[in-house]
């Protein structure tokens, strides 16, 4: 496995764990410390963190669905794919925390960059 394809694999894997946070764990214990909220602040955004975590599973599955294609169009899935995450990271930063672009445009940024080095 390719170093770009390796990274890419974690981008795929960390929105997949934003999907069970968002959509499942939310307001439990553990997703009220991830996301710093309260109990009221969180079931009151519930049905909205359901949305967000049903677009960061179809993320998960692009990226995966570049991953297993055959190289000609893999590229170019899995290109889309990452400028996709890096534009919702790069918002999510401007708009809820800074935070978000480490966590998630930069991987996705890295993963773009050896991607279309090709390594």
């Amino acid at each position: 496995m390719t170093p770009s394809s390796a990274l890419v694999a974690f981008v795929a894997l960390e929105h997949a764990a934003f999907l069970i946070l968002e959509m499942f764990l939310w307001t439990t214990p553990f997703g009220l410390k991830v996301f710093a909220q309260t109990p009221e602040a969180a079931a009151g955004s519930a049905k909205l963190a359901m949305n967000q975590g049903l677009y960061n599973g179809f993320l998960a599955a692009g990226l995966v669905w570049g991953l297993s294609a055959p190289p000609e169009s893999g590229l170019a899935i899995k290109t889309f794919f990452l400028a996709c995450v890096i534009i919702a990271g790069a918002f999510g930063a401007a708009t809820v925390s800074p935070r978000i672009a480490l966590i998630q445009a930069l991987p996705a940024l890295v993963a773009l960059v050896l991607l279309r080095a090709g390594r």
